[in-house]
């Protein structure tokens, strides 16, 4: 199902359950009620409890959010460390340095056509990729420099798989949620309750009253989806991209 399917589903849903709750609660109130008579500690909780709950939710879109930049840093620094290996080993003569692109090219056709969707379905990376990495990893430190231009460029050229082992650790990290269960345990009871402070104000049947409250309780469940889909890197709508390895070797013709 789309991910923005969900989405207007679940917006609907939250707008229905409370108009729902509205038009059946009025029918209980009594002629002689008078909803001017709400207590002002009831205003006044009401506001508190609104203010409380978009603190909370702030922060944690802020937090999903730079989750979710992170991850894509990762990719940024692991594509670029590839790059500086492939350009780096031109230094090397054309046997290894033939030898050692071909092994990058490998690795970066896997991660972008095969390992990218098992990490998003999956939220871990594959062996497959940590035996491509380690070729490249063989290629760079088997090779003895010959001259003292290939050996200045051997260190950083090791320095640089380092990069790539640690970026690809990283990415295999930020795979999966970051958000724990209590915590959305309380995202979901804190909207429950916000949304519930609604009746605490006799909300009446009138076109404006409805209206902002489907409203609403239709702008909680889109701010709670957002923080569902930021909350996995690599596996929603809105999520990290493979832009960056596709950016830096666009001869490969690499599908994303």
């Amino acid at each position: 199902m789309s991910e923005w399917l969900v989405l207007t589903l679940a917006m609907a849903a939250a707008c229905a359950v409370v108009l729902s709750i509205a038009f059946f609660n009025h029918r209980r109130i009594t002629e002689d009620d008078d909803p001017d008579e709400t207590p002002d500690v009831i205003e006044y909780m009401t506001m508190m409890i609104g203010v409380i709950y978009a603190i909370v939710l702030g922060l944690a879109i802020a937090g999903v959010w730079e989750g979710r930049g992170a991850a894509q840093e990762y990719v940024r620094q692991e594509s670029q460390a590839l790059h500086e290996i492939s350009v780096r080993s031109q230094v090397y003569p054309a046997e290894v340095r033939a030898k050692i692109r071909s092994d990058v090219d490998a690795y970066v056709t896997y991660v972008v056509d095969t390992e990218w969707k098992h990490m998003s379905e999956k939220n871990e990376l594959t062996d497959e990729s940590g035996q491509l990495l380690e070729k490249i990893r063989r290629d760079v430190t088997d090779y003895a420099p010959q001259t003292d231009h290939e050996g200045q460029a051997y260190q950083p050229l090791v320095d640089q798989v380092a990069l790539v082992d640690d970026a690809r650790n990283a990415r295999g990290q930020s795979a999966g949620a970051t958000m724990p269960g209590v915590v959305w345990f309380g995202l979901i009871a804190g909207a429950l309750v916000t949304v519930g402070m609604i009746f605490m104000l006799q909300i009446r049947r009138s076109f404006r009253e409805l209206l902002l409250a489907g409203l609403f309780s239709a702008l909680i469940a889109f701010l709670l989806f957002l923080i569902w889909d930021f909350d996995a890197p690599f596996g929603r709508g809105i999520a990290a991209t493979a832009e960056p390895f596709l950016a830096q070797f666009p001869h490969h013709g690499l599908k994303s």
